[in-house]
Parts: structure tokens; C-alpha cells; sequence
């Protein structure tokens, strides 16, 4: 049950900093302070609501998944999207969050994992095949080594 509670807050956090974010116009920084400063407060303040460990996941969670609200509304634009987005960053925090000490920041690395994860998505329902991108830098690294050539 512990865990379901963190994933609900791994989408609500991502959904509700995008949603303050662009439909309310107040910026991905502002959005995401105005909503983790309550939550953090709240689970500062009242520990004894909550068990021990939601009282010390929560806030994690829920700032992490600000971090996947800050999107820009022109590279991820769906409310689904965001809360996919933010499921993922929720099971990878679960489930690998200790394997990323070291690495600048766990939270951010997870967001940006998730984020390309939902990214990558339509890519691979497209028909077209993946090795687009491959082949266009096969020929610009050709045109390059010809005009080098001719030098």
C-alpha cells in the first residue's frame, strides 16, 4: 500500500507542476516550489500522520516528480504523457534509487530517464525505421570527410 502511495505521488506531483507550469503560466521553478513546499511542510510538521517511511518518501517523490513537470510544453504536451512520465520516474525510484548515489542527483537523473523514456515512445510506434537518425549522420559525416578531401 506504501508503495502504490508513492507511485499516486510520483503523477500527481509531475501532473500538478505541469499543470501550474503552463496553464497557469508561472513558470517549471515556481511551479515546482509553490507545490513541494507544502507537502514537505506537511510531512515536517505532522510526522505522526503518516508512517515512518511515506513521512520520508514522500517529500522525495514528490520533488522528484516536479522535476518531470518542468517539461517545456512544446517537447511533451499531453497530461497522459506526464503521468507516464512520472509512473516511470515513481518505479524507478522504487526500484533503483540506491544504484545512483554519485551520479549528481538521483532525482534528476531518474526524471531525465523517464522523461526520455516518454520521449523515445514515438519513435517506436512509427513506421519508419529507427536507424533514420543513423543514416543522417552517416551522410553528413560523409559530406564532411569529401569536403575535407577535396581540400
Amino acid at each position: 500500500m506504501e508503495k502504490l502511495i508513492l507511485i499516486l505521488t510520483g503523477i500527481c506531483g509531475a501532473m500538478a507542476t505541469y499543470y501550474v507550469n503552463t496553464r497557469l503560466k508561472q513558470g517549471p521553478v515556481r511551479a515546482s516550489a509553490l507545490l513541494t513546499l507544502p507537502i514537505a511542510a506537511f510531512c515536517y510538521f505532522f510526522p505522526e500522520v503518516l508512517s515512518p517511511y511515506l513521512t520520508k518518501n514522500i517529500p522525495v517523490v514528490f520533488i522528484g516528480s516536479t522535476f518531470i513537470g518542468m517539461v517545456s510544453a512544446q517537447k511533451m504536451s499531453t497530461y497522459t504523457g506526464i503521468a507516464i512520465a512520472g509512473l516511470v520516474f515513481s518505479a524507478i525510484y522504487l526500484n533503483t534509487s540506491r544504484f545512483f548515489d554519485g551520479y549528481g542527483g538521483s532525482l534528476g537523473t531518474s526524471a531525465c530517464i523517464s522523461i526520455l523514456v516518454m520521449l523515445c515512445i514515438p519513435y517506436f510506434k512509427s513506421k519508419r525505421n529507427l536507424t533514420v537518425g543513423l543514416l543522417q549522420l552517416r551522410r553528413m559525416a560523409v559530406k564532411g570527410w569529401r569536403r575535407n578531401k577535396s581540400r
